[in-house]
């Protein structure tokens, strides 16, 4: 594979390795992750200098992984123990979204000549017949930015001996359960241990206009986190002939969703930081068949994007907005039993339409003041769905613990699922962060006038990223409110919140770039991402490694 890499100018072993990835699917939860660490490894392993010290370019399995993922590592030896960690990674999104083109979705110049006679969006077309985008499932997110790190890893490897240790790292699982990462933290708390030291990290995940016309390249110092807040709802059944005797969860859920979901109220106010509002991602009631009875259960949760929030602050606010929609539905069900009642002239009947809320936590310790202990059920309801989606066995467990109150007693119970992604940010307030914030603006502000690029410089990488998982700004407090409401955190998320503490690794995101990630007309800008991207990471790279 070397070979024919080794006569191509940078930009052009970029472009090659962008599009000999995208050529190879590699959907996430598929065994095509697998196979693309396997490319990925034995094109790293045919470089000469790997040629020469095999044993620094190696794989990680990530531990019991259905489809078999892989990490792959390479090292390039420094004369000092500081360490600059690169990372990317390999999976990608699936192809549904091609449509009729499905099957062309990993070929760049079909995909071109295709949007070059386009007309359903003008600046496609425009960009397709400019020769400057590359096409195709993950040419943006991330093929591209693996690219970028392998030409420069194969750079690096010709330059002698670095002043510290170059590591790279290329994970699976990004797109959903972050599990190649995670697997990753205990390979690069085993490096520390051995004494690399780790000064930053520097993931290459995509960057995009924010706005129309927005031509700006945003470097992020840190990355959003990510809670999953979580609501299973208890009601009341009844037939449709008696239906305003009901606690009617899906109504309940109705008013949960429509106070939480896209509410800007919920959206951080960060000075100069692109923050997102809360998201359904899930809406269902426990009805499988049709029958002519109200549900009596309901689930939903919410994405819910943390910046410098936390878990307790997150979780005191659902609390908080479920107490206020079950106590509005309390009074609207008085309201319009008895409107219903007068209207028809029934007799007075007694009625309750009050709704218990709580937290797993406070749930857990109802149960347990009254002699019931809720771990072997949750563990029996865990091993019994072992393998399946994880939030499923989330809210399998948490309607098992409600089935243990003998008196069915309506409820709203709240807790957190899987995943975690926790928030951080290269932190300017103590002498390192400022040292390393300086560095990247000096050299950003050095390659904008050689380049006429304009740089901006954000705290938080908008989207979700690997990243999160390098260090921790929770307080000890904080992560506890979060564990302690998560159902049988242990074995169902078993995030090392401890080891990524210590390893504390800040994260920098300097990305390609590109335009709709995730969409069919996905795109990579050549010119900066092959040409400008890369020596911007190795000015960086030497400057850190000075600090």
């Amino acid at each position: 594979m070397y070979t024919q890499l080794k006569n191509k100018s940078i930009s052009e072993q970029i472009e090659f390795i962008t599009r000999s990835l995208v050529a190879l699917k590699s959907y996430n939860g598929t065994i095509g992750e697998s196979e693309k660490a396997q490319y990925i490894y034995k094109m790293i392993s045919s470089f000469p200098y790997f040629q020469k010290h095999p044993d620094r370019v190696w794989l990680q399995e990530v531990p019991n992984d259905p489809t078999g993922r892989k990490n792959v590592f390479a090292l390039v030896k420094g004369a000092s123990s500081k360490t600059v960690l690169f990372h990317s990674h390999y999976d990608t999104v699936g192809t549904d979204d091609y449509g009729a083109l499905q099957d062309m979705a990993h070929d760049p110049d079909f995909l071109q000549k295709f949007f070059m006679d386009y007309e359903g969006e003008e600046k496609v077309r425009e960009d397709a017949l400019s020769g400057n985008w590359l096409f195709g499932r993950g040419a943006l997110d991330m093929q591209s930015g693996i690219a970028v790190h392998m030409a420069n890893l194969l750079y690096y490897t010709g330059q002698g001996t670095p002043d510290g240790h170059l590591l790279f790292l290329f994970n699976g699982d990004e797109e959903s359960e972050h599990a190649g990462m995670i697997a990753a933290l205990s390979e690069l708390y085993r490096l520390k241990k051995e004494g690399f030291d780790y000064l930053a990290a520097i993931n290459t995940d995509f960057i995009s206009p924010i706005y129309d016309g927005d031509c700006k390249r945003y470097i992020y110092t840190g990355a959003a986190g990510k809670l999953l807040p979580s609501f299973y709802i208890y009601g009341r059944e009844a037939h449709v002939g008696d239906v305003l005797t009901s606690i009617d969860p899906t109504v309940i859920a109705s008013k949960i969703n429509l106070e939480i979901n896209q509410n800007l109220d919920y959206l951080e106010d960060i000075p100069g930081e692109f923050t997102l509002p809360p998201s359904c991602l899930y809406f269902k009631d426990d009805k499988h068949t049709y029958n002519v009875q109200t549900p009596l259960s309901a689930s939903l949760y919410f994405n819910y994007f943390v910046y410098e929030r936390t878990a307790r602050e997150v979780l005191y606010d659902m609390k908080k907005t479920a107490l206020k929609a079950v106590s509005d539905l309390e009074e609207r069900s008085k309201r319009q039993f008895e409107q219903y009642r007068s209207y028809h002239g029934f007799p007075e009947r007694e009625f309750s339409w009050e709704v218990e809320v709580l937290t797993l936590r406070e749930y857990i310790f109802w149960l347990k003041e009254r002699g019931i202990d809720p771990d072997p059920v949750m563990k029996k309801v865990f091993y019994d769905m072992e393998g399946d989606d994880r939030r499923t066995i989330a809210y399998a467990m948490v309607e098992a613990l409600q089935h243990l109150d003998p008196d069915r007693t309506p409820r709203v119970i709240i807790f957190f699922a899987p995943p975690f992604l926790p928030h951080n940010f290269v932190n300017e307030e103590n002498e390192y962060g400022k040292r390393v914030r300086e560095a990247l603006g000096k050299c950003l502000n050095d390659i904008a006038k050689e380049t006429g690029e304009e740089f901006v410089i954000k705290r938080f990488f908008p989207y979700l990223a690997d990243g999160s998982f390098l260090s921790l700004h929770e307080e000890d407090e904080d992560i506890d409110v979060f564990k302690k409401n998560m159902p049988l955190i242990n074995q169902l998320y078993p995030v090392p919140i401890d080891m990524i503490r210590k390893l504390n690794i800040p994260s920098i995101n300097i990305g390609v770039y590109g335009k709709d990630g995730h969409q069919w007309t996905e795109r990579v800008y050549k010119p900066y991402t092959f040409s400008v991207l890369p020596e911007i990471i190795q000015r960086v790279t030497k400057d850190l490694l000075k600090i």
